[in-house]
């Protein structure tokens, strides 16, 4: 395989997704929810297929692969007239164009006229919201739409919309930010070795999707390893007043998993009926692995989803218990001072023992004068608390067994 480019290579680190925004000094990412609620507000009233760009937007970046089986380039552009162009002189070709952030609406208008994409479906790419789909649009090509997700370091599953249109020669790829899990299916085009060189574009969108379905794995690994240190912690008594909000926290993450798997099953589905026409027989085996892969991450949302309702109800059996141990020591103190209290408040009475005629009332408490009362009594008092912690003991009241 040969390697072509007009211009020097291009080797640009990355920005940090999290630390850079739509200007040159960089952008505060806003959470899921604010962006959604944003741009739900944004199209209210809108004319249906209305482009607008949602706030913390990146500024877009333009990437190209172009292969076959004998030739090999990639770049990144600067200038969206020279990628056009170049796609345009190699119609022989496949091309992957990839287009990273929507900060230039000018940008996404010309490229969607230029490509014949439909104002709502560029609607829904620019909305970054969408659930994952599947559309035919202009007789044969396609437009689909996956969630890629990712297990921060902040213990929250962190999604990216990823938009795909399929055309005769080429793929073209939408996304918000500049990091992304598709590097996978760029290093088996690169080493010259891949059935994507020999496959249609159809092949390519299957094989991004299959990537995107492969990081669901380990995004529910990191959750499963999350999970097991919160029940080993909750196991050993390790917990505070946090780990209520960080259980409660994570299942509303599973559960938002769910929500994203569940509709890439449904979207893999509606491709397998599609018909041979659009999505040839050699390409539907691909897509029905595919979605053995959706099957399999459902039912591991659906397992940890499990283990996190049982997770929270034995955090609450566990401070239960925790309640009943205090609770029992509180209960053995009160049962230990009640004799002792009811014997010295007995003794605390003012009953006089000289009447006043001068005569002796034998019955008023004769042992307060006797030279040993107190010592008696007190001796009295430990003898009563010796015998209750006994009786306790016997009864495995003073024990955790």
């Amino acid at each position: 395989m040969t390697s072509s480019t007009s211009d020097p290579a291009v080797s640009i680190p990355l920005p940090d997704a999290d630390a850079t925004n739509g200007s040159a000094e960089g952008r505060i990412r806003v959470s899921d929810r604010d962006a959604t609620r944003q741009a739900h507000m944004q199209s209210v009233g809108q004319r249906p297929g209305t482009l607008q760009i949602h706030p913390g937007s990146l500024n877009p970046r333009l990437f190209l692969i172009s292969y076959d089986e004998d030739f090999f380039q990639e770049r990144e552009y600067f200038d969206y007239d020279a990628l056009l162009a170049f796609v345009r002189e190699n119609p022989e070709r496949r091309h992957w164009i990839d287009v990273r952030g929507y900060n230039d609406l000018p940008l996404m208008e010309q490229i969607m006229n230029d490509f014949g994409l439909h104002p709502l479906q560029m609607e829904d790419v620019l909305g970054d919201y969408q659930r994952a789909k599947v559309e035919i649009f202009d007789k044969n090509r396609l437009f689909m739409v996956s969630r890629m997700t990712d297990f921060t370091s902040q213990w929250e599953i962190d999604d990216d919309q990823l938009s795909i249109f399929t055309g005769p020669n080429y793929v073209l790829t939408f996304q918000d930010d500049y990091d992304d899990c598709l590097e996978p299916v760029r290093n088996r085009i690169r080493s010259g070795m891949s059935h994507i060189l020999r496959y249609s574009s159809l092949y390519l969108a299957y094989a991004l999707t299959d990537v995107v379905l492969d990081h669901y794995y380990p995004t529910m690994a990191a959750i499963g390893d999350y999970v097991e240190a919160l029940e080993d912690r909750i196991f050993h008594g390790r917990t505070d007043r946090r780990m209520l909000s960080r259980i409660l926290h994570i299942k509303k993450d599973i559960v938002r998993f769910r929500r994203l798997v569940y509709p890439e099953r449904d979207k893999i589905a509606e491709i397998l009926r599609l018909p041979d026409d659009i999505v040839p027989d050699d390409i539907k085996v691909f897509y029905k692995d595919c979605y053995d892969h959706a099957i399999q991450a459902m039912d591991l949302a659906e397992s940890y989803r499990e283990s996190v309702t049982s997770l929270v109800d034995l955090f609450m059996s566990n401070q239960s218990n925790r309640m009943n141990e205090v609770m029992k020591v509180l209960t053995i103190i009160s049962s230990i001072f009640i004799p002792l209290s009811f014997v010295v408040g007995l003794y605390g009475m003012n009953f006089q023992r000289e009447n006043p005629n001068g005569g002796i009332n034998y019955l008023n408490m004769p042992e307060l004068y006797h030279p040993l009362g107190y010592p008696i009594l007190i001796g009295v008092l430990l003898l009563i608390v010796i015998v209750q912690l006994v009786y306790f003991y016997r009864k495995g009241w003073l024990t955790n067994n």
